[in-house]
């Protein structure tokens, strides 16, 4: 976004399947109202975290609410849950407070993970980072060499080391880094964690570790009974379908 939701129906996305990953709904404007087929129903505004965990398979809806804000505009990021967890029980929950770190320029909160000594409430399941900073001036936030970061500008102009960003702008930092400056006056995501080494399949809404994998949650998602996703709870009666498999095996790919 942003996105003009004044008119019409605003967003509204029918239920739809995730497999081993979880989604991390993050707003600037606006609402989004968050049912699923664990009976969650949770409606999510500027500065309160959705954690959704799929693990083996859970299906959900988003839609604006009514009333409404006129405008909507957010991140959903995905994150990728390592092997040993990947098949783990589906989770919902919703964060409506978070910490926060101010110093001096800036204005911090920690959305995963931990940073400056602030640490989400979140439930991780590998070493991450997700941090919303609301630049007035500048400063520098401490970083883990371990780490590989990133940053999403998402409203506004910001510098970082020294490179100007506008809205939209991802800009990969790489690892070995102890510190991030960063100047401006705008909204930025800060994102980090371990380099994630495993090779995943991912196809439409799932990710796995091959074709098989993926094909059979296709195919549960498919099936009459939705079978291991189930209805979602209060959503949209229409689900969206999944759409035809390649011709061709779906290959493993490296970060």
């Amino acid at each position: 976004g942003p996105h003009d939701t004044s008119t019409g129906a605003g967003m509204r996305v029918p239920p739809h399947p995730h497999t081993g990953l979880q989604t991390v709904s993050w707003l600037v404007r606006g609402e989004v109202l968050h049912q699923d087929s664990l009976g969650s129903t949770a409606l999510i505004r500027p500065g309160q975290l959705n954690l959704m965990t799929a693990g083996r398979g859970i299906a959900h809806s988003e839609e604006s609410p009514q009333p409404r804000s006129p405008v909507l505009q957010g991140v959903q990021l995905w994150v990728a849950l390592p092997d040993p967890y990947r098949q783990t029980d589906p989770d919902f929950a919703h964060h409506p407070q978070l910490p926060v770190v101010a110093d001096g320029g800036m204005t911090v909160t920690v959305i995963m993970g931990e940073l400056a000594g602030a640490v989400s409430p979140a439930r991780t399941f590998s070493p991450i980072l997700g941090a919303e900073v609301v630049l007035t001036g500048g400063g520098r936030l401490p970083l883990r060499e371990d780490f590989e970061y990133g940053t999403l500008v998402l409203d506004g102009r910001a510098e970082l080391d020294g490179v100007a960003l506008g809205p939209g702008t991802l800009l990969y930092l790489g690892r070995g880094r102890t510190e991030l400056a960063l100047r401006g006056d705008g909204r930025v995501l800060l994102l980090g964690g371990e380099p994630f080494e495993e090779r995943i399949v991912m196809w439409w809404n799932f990710v796995g570790r091959s074709h098989e994998e993926i094909a059979a949650a296709r195919s549960d998602w498919e099936s009459l009974d939705g079978r291991r996703f189930g209805p979602v709870v209060g959503g949209e009666s229409e689900r969206i379908p999944a759409p035809p498999l390649p011709t061709v095996r779906l290959l493993p790919r490296r970060r």
